[in-house]
């Protein structure tokens, strides 16, 4: 009997979750997963009506207000509340915390990522500069200030409490931001330790561990009232990851690291070793195709007509089950862009791998 009861609770709950979800918004996602829903959210959500950066700062102070003193706004990573009118009063005030960094995709403050709501939190100054542009993931040394909140040199663990908001936040930036328009970035949630980038691209870890996050910390009535806000007041677009949970089981489990991947490795003074693991999933590759640029991804065209490559390019095949390949004669100091595409075939009959990503690694040569 207890058993029952419990259920009717959480059915109530879940009801009232989805109450201001509008008829109809995620029609198109009936029965697809993995990329094909990927694609489906982001043409969902697309398009939003964008805000100022200023305008970030007025909205933030309704969003994150704290439900107990309407003077109060809560900082995301602290936990505490601050008057609002302390921003950037001194190294203890408010700023906007970027949860998907600036530096991770190179858009800044203007109209767009750079003052997309959903992503964006208030933060104790100080603490946001010690968490700066790291990747999210578990571990490292407690801060002294924010209780709960870990780091080490390239990573920042939040606390506890919005473990599971900052995952969801992640996820929309990964989905909302594809670079399909111009001047927009393509952000992309990977499974390792990233770098920041200044070519439009732009990738954010941990993976594995945001999932996590992503279950441990189930979504609650303050985050859905902050996704209905910004829907209705707003921007006009929502966070599918809140309204629906399983979206991310049902585009990343299973899906981290489909395509080969892993880093550089065995720098010397001029060479760069790619180093990766064998693709996966119903097409195995008989070979890859390695393109190398030091002008950027937006040089490296994906391979359609074949493997033939221009001057501005270095094209490697590398046999399947060859788990590394070293580039060299490289200028020290410059930053190179590589794409790992998997292929079967040769010639004119190349079939490439199109399930999951494509392998994108920028690396600075010593």
């Amino acid at each position: 009997m207890q058993k029952t009861i419990l259920l009717a609770v959480l059915g109530v709950l879940w009801g009232s979750m989805l109450a201001q979800i509008p008829d109809g918004y995620y029609d198109e996602t009936a029965g697809l997963s993995g990329t094909a829903l990927k694609s489906a959210l982001h043409n969902i959500i697309d398009d939003h009506t964008e805000v100022s950066y200023d305008d970030v700062k007025t909205y933030l102070q309704v969003l994150d207000e704290d439900p107990d003193d309407s003077d109060y706004i809560k900082l995301i990573y602290k936990g505490t509340s601050i008057l609002k009118t302390d921003f950037n009063t001194s190294g203890d005030g408010w700023n906007r915390e970027h949860l998907w960094p600036q530096s991770h995709g190179d858009f800044g403050t203007s109209m767009g990522p750079g003052t997309d709501l959903h992503a964006l939190r208030p933060c104790d100054v100080s603490i946001n500069t010690s968490r700066g542009n790291k990747d999210f993931d578990d571990g490292g040394t407690a801060h002294t200030e924010a209780t709960g909140c870990y780091s080490d040199s390239d990573s920042w663990q939040v606390r506890d409490a919005v473990k599971g908001d900052v995952a969801r936040a992640i996820f929309y930036m990964c989905v909302r931001w594809e670079g399909d328009e111009t001047d927009e970035p393509d952000l992309e949630v990977v499974d390792y330790i990233s770098e920041a980038s200044s070519n439009g691209y732009g990738e954010l870890g941990m993976l594995s561990t945001l999932l996590e996050w992503h279950e441990d910390d189930p979504v609650d009535d303050a985050e859905i009232s902050r996704n209905n806000i910004i829907y209705n007041n707003y921007q006009s677009n929502r966070n599918p990851f809140i309204d629906y949970p399983e979206f991310a089981a049902n585009i990343w489990s299973g899906e981290v690291d489909p395509e080969p991947s892993n880093h550089a490795s065995e720098f010397s003074a001029h060479t760069i070793t790619l180093q990766w693991t064998d693709a996966t999933g119903e097409v195995l590759p008989e070979a890859y195709l390695i393109r190398m640029s030091s002008t950027g991804f937006d040089a490296i065209e994906s391979p359609i007509d074949g493997i033939s490559v221009d001057d501005d390019w270095s094209n490697k095949n590398v046999s399947y089950g060859v788990e590394k390949y070293t580039f060299g004669n490289l200028a020290p100091g410059t930053l190179y862009y590589f794409k790992i595409f998997a292929y079967t075939g040769s010639s004119t009959n190349i079939d490439y791998k199109t399930t999951g990503e494509v392998m994108q690694v920028a690396i600075e040569a010593m």
